[in-house]
């Protein structure tokens, strides 16, 4: 688990190649993050909240070694991709050797999940956003509940680089003290793209090999796209949606206004240096997404939905693939429907 294995004939477009420029204060943020989490510790029972991205390994990797109390939890929505599920499975049989730091999976309900599916539909996300955030509340929101029930804390991979509506995230988040009585760890806050990628490599930190098929930002497969350069690291998410909408409900802060994006990917002088010098003839094996503006067929970006597989949790990795659409801001058959009736209704 610990030792960096590179996608198979993606080496020379790997993330770690592309990104891994540590800041020149990368030191004086380590040890700040290393402090956080010591605070995070000592707060009570505290957790973890690992999407298995890049952040949240490295996260865990400094939990580890540390020897840190601190649970870990990953939220299983039933929509994943298969290459997440298999990193999840790693990570299983990692801290299951780890008993300062156990991991904890949940799942949504499944008959929640079956009867949402079955009243709006598979592809009832692109239709409307109040449609997605239902399906987030199902498959995210209700797990989160049970996951910090009886926590005093917990700790996330939110950094302020990632989006305008993160760009205020402070090292401790107290926004939820007094409603919810949590406190919210975010230790890698000041870290740049290249801080993360320079700690994955020098520590040979596993990593989820869609990162090397530019995906900065992994979530559901429905919802997941690749991203093209220059874009947002939050791009691929959602993307069909208005910038501003584009959270599940999970780091929704009441008191924080949406700001512009601080910054694209990759940012500049954190780990883009190599990006220049790229030619397409160097880039044999790269993911079609850095050579032309479409995104990758069947991994959530497509036109159309599946329908749910075998009649379980809706979308896995059985799940029928879809056909590429156009880039940069592709709507789904659904969507694209329902935004021509609400044309024809204006007119």
């Amino acid at each position: 688990m610990n030792a960096f294995t590179p996608l198979p004939g993606a080496a020379a477009a790997s993330a770690i190649a592309l990104y891994a420029q540590p800041s020149a204060n990368f030191d004086a943020k380590l040890r700040e993050t290393v402090v956080t989490l010591l605070k995070a510790a000592a707060t009570g029972p505290v957790t973890q909240a690992s999407s298995l991205g890049a952040e949240d390994m490295v996260i865990t990797h400094l939990i580890n070694a540390h020897a840190l109390p601190i649970e870990i939890f990953v939220l299983d929505t039933g929509a994943l991709h298969a290459e997440t599920l298999a990193l999840l499975e790693q990570l299983k049989a990692q801290q299951a050797t780890r008993p300062h730091a156990p991991l904890t999976v949940y799942q949504p309900s499944n008959e929640q999940v079956v009867q949402f599916v079955q009243r709006e539909g598979a592809d009832a996300m692109y239709r409307s956003i109040e449609l997605r955030k239902a399906c987030c509340g199902i498959r995210k929101m209700a797990p989160l509940a049970r996951a910090l029930a009886g926590k005093k804390a917990w700790v996330t991979g939110l950094r302020r680089e990632q989006s305008g509506a993160r760009a205020d995230v402070p090292l401790v988040d107290r926004s939820e003290f007094e409603s919810k009585g949590l406190l919210k760890y975010n230790p890698l806050a000041d870290w740049s793209w290249g801080d993360i990628w320079h700690y994955i490599a020098s520590r040979q930190v596993a990593y989820n090999p869609l990162h090397d098929q530019f995906y900065p930002s992994i979530g559901c497969a429905p919802c997941t796209r690749a991203v093209t350069l220059g874009e947002d690291f939050r791009a691929g998410r959602w993307w069909w949606e208005d910038e501003q909408a584009k959270e599940c409900g999970l780091h929704v802060r009441d008191d924080a206004a949406p700001r512009p994006h601080p910054n694209p990917l990759p940012p500049a002088g954190e780990g883009a240096s190599n990006l220049g010098a790229m030619s397409t003839a160097g880039l044999r094996g790269a993911p079609s997404t850095l050579l032309s503006p479409l995104p990758l067929a069947g991994e959530g970006q497509g036109e159309g939905a599946p329908s749910p597989a075998g009649g379980g949790l809706g979308w896995g990795p059985d799940s029928a693939p879809r056909q590429a659409a156009p880039h940069p801001r592709p709507l789904p058959k659904g969507a694209r429907e329902s935004e021509s009736r609400a044309q024809g209704a204006e007119a």
